[in-house]
């Protein structure tokens, strides 16, 4: 369904025009923001959570879309602010510096059975991982989803140039980490 009928729909006073809508709207972006969240925290059940409260979220603040950036820029820009304050918690919630965070997320990476990557893949998860939280939504938006800068920039509300530059970090410091294997 095209984004014009799925603003239509959702927009719509009627009931049941707005929940097709908003059903069409989690069919067609689920599975790019479970995979978006699930890169930034890693464990399914997690990402699982935080996609349903994601759209529970775009279903409740519908109402606040302007239409001044794409629907899935704005769907993102809840996903990252999702993904940020879950990590800000999870570090906060054990008494956690950002390192043993990070570590807690290697594991999971180790000894999980849903990650079917080869050794190669495995060590630059981690590498990403070993990120601060901004510059490791900037790479993975960048690096896997291929957005261009001006749209990461709507979903993380930075400048064009600081996404450059988070990026332009975030590479320098995976390539350290990946000559040191």
């Amino acid at each position: 369904m095209k984004e014009e009928t799925l603003l239509y729909h959702l927009k719509s006073e009627q009931c049941n025009l707005r929940e097709l809508g908003f059903r069409k709207l989690v069919e067609n972006y689920q599975e790019r923001v479970y995979w978006h969240i699930r890169k930034m925290v890693v464990d399914h059940e997690d990402a699982d959570d935080l996609t349903q409260e994601t759209f529970v979220k775009v279903f409740r603040n519908f109402d606040q879309f302007r239409g001044d950036a794409a629907l899935f820029t704005w769907i993102y820009r809840i996903a990252s602010n999702e993904c940020l304050n879950f990590l800000r918690k999870k570090k906060k919630r054990h008494f956690l510096p950002w390192m043993e965070a990070e570590n807690e997320l290697i594991q999971k990476i180790d000894h999980s059975n849903t990650f079917n990557g080869d050794e190669i893949q495995r060590i630059l998860h981690k590498a990403i991982l070993g990120l601060p939280p901004q510059q490791q939504l900037v790479f993975n938006m960048k690096y896997y989803e291929n957005l261009k800068y001006e749209d990461i920039a709507r979903i993380t509300e930075k400048s064009v140039g600081a996404c450059k530059a988070n990026y332009h970090h975030a590479v320098k410091k995976i390539e350290a980490q990946l000559e040191k294997h």
